[in-house]
């Protein structure tokens, strides 16, 4: 009995901090289907007294919030699977391959990690300069094609791959670009699929180096032309929380569509060494 009504109480703080969690989002959807100026009455409507979808045509019809998003889209797309394939490579040969300076430099790296990204952001640009691809959708790929994170979270995964399976594939005759290809990344799919969410989720949710680093607004993502969006409709409210919904609502779905090989990802990598 005592524990059943334990159960029943965590369940509901569970749920009360969930339901607090999602608040904010549930509004924010609601608030895109009310009438324009309805968001900002008083007192406060949680739901909207009748149900239009005018913000979302003016986005995609006025806006040109469908190129944006399209922008998005790619550029996520584009540095999500580089760097899935730079960071399963290098995360493989620091777990398996022995070579000079593998530990130094991969001490190195993780120390990098606690620099602040602010930090490297001005000789990044000016590198980025000098290689002529500001103003690019290279400029916003390059920094994006491997992570100190990544490169870790794969290597950490890698180590539990047996050495003895390696091993056997060698004298089987074949090489390492087929080990690699055929054993290790089926291996690693769900730490895989984990970096692929963070990964894209970054890159689509990113606001400031896109900022820098882009300057015709044609070539904008989504969460810059909202922010210059809000500066010439900031009152319309309405508007903007449709705005808004449309750049949560891809990785939300992306996310709830892939949870499941994202947590065994997380689960199954907390239990390896």
């Amino acid at each position: 009995m005592k524990r059943g009504i334990q159960g029943f109480v965590l369940h509901g703080v569970l749920g009360g901090a969930a339901f607090v969690t999602l608040l904010p989002l549930l509004w924010m959807l609601s608030a895109s289907l009310m009438p324009t100026g309805e968001a900002t009455a008083l007192p406060p409507r949680l739901l909207p007294t009748s149900l239009t979808l005018e913000h979302y045509r003016t986005l995609f019809t006025r806006l040109s919030v469908a190129r944006y998003a399209l922008n998005s889209a790619l550029l996520a797309s584009g540095v999500t699977l580089i760097s899935l394939l730079l960071n399963s490579m290098a995360g493989y040969a620091f777990a398996k391959f022995r070579f000079a300076g593998r530990d130094p430099t991969f001490q190195t790296l993780l120390a990098a990690l606690v620099i602040p990204g602010q930090v490297a952001m001005l000789p990044l640009f000016l590198m980025l300069k000098e290689m002529g691809v500001i103003n690019t959708y290279w400029g916003v790929i390059i920094p994006g094609m491997a992570s100190v994170f990544g490169i870790f979270l794969v290597r950490q995964y890698a180590l539990s791959i047996p050495d003895t399976l390696l091993d056997a594939a060698r004298i089987d005759g074949a090489g390492e670009l087929r080990i690699y290809w055929s054993l290790v990344l089926p291996a690693c799919a769900p730490i895989l699929v984990t970096l692929a969410i963070f990964t894209f989720m970054g890159t689509w949710n990113d606001f400031l180096w896109p900022l820098i680093v882009l300057t015709d607004d044609r070539m904008y993502t989504l969460p810059v032309a909202l922010a210059n969006l809000s500066g010439e409709h900031g009152q319309d409210i309405e508007l903007m929380m449709a705005g808004a919904v449309l750049t949560v609502l891809p990785v939300a779905v992306l996310f709830v569509a892939l949870q499941r090989y994202y947590i065994a990802g997380i689960l199954s990598g907390s239990l390896k060494e």
